[in-house]
């Protein structure tokens, strides 16, 4: 049995919202679901800790097993995302940074599972 982890890609006015971990590798803010949460309810809360926003929880986008490090494997279930209001991120001492970018300039590293989420959200945004 593999662990869950609740991803939200977020969109602002002015790009996708990244945030880089302690390996120096960027991923989707999210995390994992408390009890008597729903998955929704779980990356609402995520993210208001993660970044101190708040957020319009969408459309499920994917799910995939992902290996975060050699036998180390998560089962991620992603989300589209808006947020709420002023996007003014503070950053939790769970990360070291994060950055906005466009969805045809993300950065490296970056996993595979979170690119096709983002590419997901992008089409459905654009109706393709």
């Amino acid at each position: 049995m593999y662990p869950i982890s609740v991803k939200g890609v977020v969109e602002t006015p002015d790009g996708i919202v990244l945030l880089q971990n302690e390996r120096n590798e960027w991923e989707l803010p999210g995390g994992r679901i408390e009890d008597g949460e729903t998955p929704q309810e779980c990356l609402a809360r995520e993210i208001m800790e993660e970044l101190g926003v708040a957020v319009q929880v969408g459309p499920l986008l994917d799910s995939y097993v992902f290996e975060v490090i050699p036998g180390k494997r998560v089962f991620i279930v992603t989300y589209g995302c808006t947020s709420n209001g002023t996007f003014d991120p503070v950053i939790s001492e769970e990360h070291t940074s994060f950055g906005v970018f466009a969805p045809d300039s993300l950065p490296h590293p970056l996993p595979a599972g979170y690119r096709a989420s983002i590419d997901n959200w992008t089409s459905l945004r654009l109706g393709a």
